[in-house]
C-alpha cells in the first residue's frame, strides 16, 4: 500500500494515521483507483494526502484538500 511507504518518512500520531488512511482510501475510490496498488499514481495520491497535514486528522477535510490539489473536486 503506497500510503504506508509515504508515512514511513514521517511520524504521525495514531489519530492522524487513521485520518490519513481513511482520506487516502476515499480519494482513491473517488478517482477509481485501487488503494492497494503500488503504482506511480497511487503514490502521488498518497503524497498529496500527507502533504497538507499540519495537525489535520479529519479524513473528510484531507480528502477535500487532496482532491482540490489534484484538480478533481
Amino acid at each position: 500500500m503506497p500510503i504506508r511507504s509515504v508515512q514511513r518518512r514521517r511520524a504521525f500520531d495514531p489519530e492522524a494515521v487513521t485520518g490519513i488512511a481513511l482520506a487516502f482510501d476515499a480519494v482513491c475510490d473517488h478517482l477509481g483507483l485501487k488503494s492497494s496498488c503500488d503504482d506511480p499514481i497511487t503514490k502521488l495520491v498518497a503524497e498529496k494526502v500527507i502533504e497538507p497535514l499540519r495537525g489535520i486528522a479529519n479524513p473528510d477535510l484531507l480528502q477535500t484538500m487532496t482532491l482540490n490539489e489534484l484538480g478533481r473536486d
